[in-house]
């Protein structure tokens, strides 16, 4: 009996010790994302069953959040993330400007546009998230251009996510500078007709769905989902064209694990990945998966030019100026 009881006490030591080292021998990976927390949930779920072994550590916040957090990884020469996962290329273009990215060449592009991915391969597109307008069902007035949101009746009506928080809000911050049809008088007049900058674009939503201000500046898919949900939401993709971001991957260049990381970069450029993106609500960045179904066939969005490398040059500036004009 004593011999069976030492037996059974030795028993939960065993097994502490056989998940000690079955957790030593796990692989690890630190994802730094901006998807909202529902997709980077399903994200991390759907990689997981791929990729059972990996554990998988994410940190969520906004674009320029990630990127200012990176700033004081790399100033303590302490980064932690091994990959990315965030809005925009304006922003992987500053971290590849500071040899802060790798390269996977082996990377699988086939059936990606040119233009979706780093021609260095140090980073991917995963998708394309354009921004336009969104307006409350009962709302007196349907805008159909950018132009009418300087309008006096949208006057203290309208709601933007703030570029210093949403890299696609940095994005059409800057593209729209440089472009001579908008620049800053557009913002001035933003301004002048009271428009508020809040956090994010899920602070939009939420504004714009409730009424509290019927008009909004918002990504696609936020509004688009949520009006498939019943949610009392319409959205507008100006004729004059949208601004798109691609959600790119990359894998960072002091990843400690490199080997997870790559395999995380294969799943987000997968069928399975992109089908992913597709079932969440978004327009894949491979065509041949498809189309969300809050896109109807025929219906072409009319995607604005914005010269990444310009909006790199300039997007600390203009954010800054931005910050001054309507606050942090």
């Amino acid at each position: 009996m004593k011999k069976v009881a030492r037996m059974l006490l030795g028993a939960p030591v065993l097994l502490a010790a056989s998940l000690a080292l079955g957790s030593a021998w796990a692989e690890n990976l630190t994802l730094y994302t901006s998807q909202p927390d529902a997709d980077a949930a399903k994200t991390v779920e759907a990689f997981k069953k791929v990729n059972p072994d990996i554990e998988v550590q994410v940190y969520r916040s906004g674009t320029s959040e990630i990127m200012s957090k990176l700033a004081a990884e790399f100033a303590a020469g302490a980064a932690q993330a091994d990959v990315l996962l965030i809005a925009d290329a304006v922003s992987m273009e500053s971290l590849k400007k500071q040899d802060k990215l790798q390269a996977y060449e082996k990377a699988n592009v086939e059936g990606f546009a040119a233009d979706s991915y780093d021609p260095g391969k140090t980073y991917f597109g995963s998708k394309l998230i354009t921004t336009g307008i969104a307006y409350n069902s009962a709302a007196p007035s349907k805008p159909a251009h950018w132009a009418d949101l300087a309008k006096p009746e949208y006057k203290g009506a309208i709601v933007m996510p703030s570029p210093l928080y949403s890299g696609a809000a940095a994005y059409l911050l800057s593209g729209f500078v440089a472009n001579p049809e908008f620049g800053w008088d557009y913002f001035e007049k933003l301004k002048a007709n009271e428009t508020v900058s809040v956090r994010g674009n899920g602070a939009v939503l939420k504004s714009v769905a409730s009424g509290e201000k019927p008009y909004g500046i918002l990504v696609d898919f936020m509004a688009l989902n949520a009006k498939a949900k019943g949610s009392p939401i319409e959205f507008v993709f100006p004729s004059e064209g949208v601004p798109a971001v691609t959600e790119p991957v990359a894998i960072m260049a002091g990843a400690k694990n490199v080997p997870a990381a790559q395999k995380f970069v294969d799943f987000i450029l997968s069928d399975e990945g992109q089908k992913l993106a597709l079932e969440q609500g978004y327009l894949p960045a491979k065509p041949s998966i498809g189309r969300p179904g809050w896109l109807p066939e025929g219906v072409e969005v009319k995607v604005m030019p914005i010269e990444t490398q310009k909006v790199l040059q300039q997007t600390d500036a203009d954010k800054a100026k931005f910050g001054q004009m309507f606050g942090g």
